[in-house]
């Protein structure tokens, strides 16, 4: 375990061996750090603090157990992504889980059931007349399936068909950990699975740019959802981030909600009752415009006639963003919560607390004064 977190860290860094072994006080060789990596040997503890210091990763993440490996992980097309981006999401992935479960565990908090089984059940039933058993090796046939899937997922859910007013909360409440990450500009967000040690089942996580508007968080959230969601596509002409961005809008925005707020078949939408919608579902104004065409609201040909008018600036700047009470929402929220929990409670003390946290001392101390009166 110790030897692939070590070489994530190194990999998350930047550093070749030579580099990172020229940095260790005393000095070690570029074949140290080999044989550390290979498992043919461990540091002593001096060079274990010398290596979590100069990659600027804790020792609980090098020396760390409890999260195997983290596997899907899939950067979007044009994304622009590095081999060192993908090394600091999947840190900050296996980093954020190994805290999760370690206050899970001191709190003897149980596995939640698969969020997904229902939709695998409905989706059977969708194709009976193919020969498959697990919903990922079940084609998707046209972008059409996506939309529905996201329908029966909000079903399966019991979410009716009102809009989502907080994505992270629904998200964390299906034991799917949602991780906000000072990562890179490249790219807005990802979804993988954690294969965790001994007898716990996998649990998939997403990880979202802590960079981007509420717009395209929200939306982000989504779209990784349907990541882990939706099966691969059986049609070589269907675009697999197309088909994503679908199961995305059709979740946040239901066509049936939508139709008995703004109609059906309309040929023009007034721009104050866009950008009013827009705030009702949560969404940009661009995937707002996307919806009321997909869902039939307006007409194909309206639909092209605003993006080719009043809505060409968007992609540039949202108009009318999303902010007031919203900016308290779309933040993960659960880990902090039980942490909170258990300190309240004298599970744990607050150097553990603030540990867990990432916070400083002080700083957890004065808030447990002002929580406590």
């Amino acid at each position: 375990m110790f030897q692939e977190r070590l070489r994530l860290a190194r990999k998350k860094a930047g550093l070749t061996m030579q580099e990172l072994a020229g940095r260790i006080t005393p000095p070690i060789t570029a074949q140290s750090i080999s044989k550390y990596e290979s498992g043919n040997m461990m540091p002593s503890s001096d060079v274990l603090v010398e290596l979590s210091r100069n990659l600027d990763v804790s020792l609980d993440f090098l020396m760390g157990g409890k999260v195997e490996a983290v596997e899907g992980i899939e950067f979007r097309k044009r994304s622009g992504a590095t081999a060192q981006d993908r090394a600091a999401a999947e840190w900050h992935v296996i980093e954020s889980l190994e805290r999760h479960l370690m206050i899970e565990a001191i709190l003897g908090i149980d596995v939640s059931p698969d969020p997904f089984d229902k939709l695998q059940d409905i989706y059977l039933k969708y194709h009976v007349d193919a020969e498959f058993s697990e919903l990922q090796d079940m084609p998707l046939k046209g972008y059409v399936d996506a939309e529905i899937l996201a329908q029966e997922l909000r079903h399966a859910w019991q979410l009716g068909t009102d809009p989502i007013p907080d994505m992270t909360n629904l998200l964390e409440s299906k034991d799917i950990r949602v991780i906000e990450a000072d990562l890179p500009e490249r790219f807005d967000g990802l979804a993988c699975e954690a294969r965790l040690s001994g007898d716990r089942p996998n649990t998939h996580a997403i990880v979202v740019s802590s960079h981007v508007n509420l717009e395209r968080k929200r939306f982000s959230l989504a779209h990784e959802l349907a990541h882990i969601t939706l099966p691969a596509s059986g049609n070589p002409d269907l675009q697999p981030e197309k088909a994503m961005d679908r199961f995305a809008g059709a979740f946040l925005v239901p066509a049936e909600h939508l139709q008995q707020e703004a109609g059906k078949g309309r040929d023009r939408i007034p721009y104050p009752e866009l950008l009013a919608l827009k705030h009702l579902y949560g969404v940009s104004a661009t995937a707002m415009l996307m919806r009321l065409g997909q869902a039939g609201v307006l007409t194909e040909a309206a639909a092209a006639r605003a993006f080719r008018g009043y809505a060409r600036s968007w992609r540039k700047q949202e108009p009318d963003p999303l902010k007031g009470n919203r900016e308290t929402f779309e933040k993960p929220k659960r880990f902090e919560r039980l942490v909170w929990r258990s300190l309240v409670d004298r599970i744990i003390n607050s150097v553990r607390a603030a540990k867990l946290l990432q916070q400083p001392l002080e700083h957890v101390e004065n808030r447990l004064r002002e929580a406590l009166g």
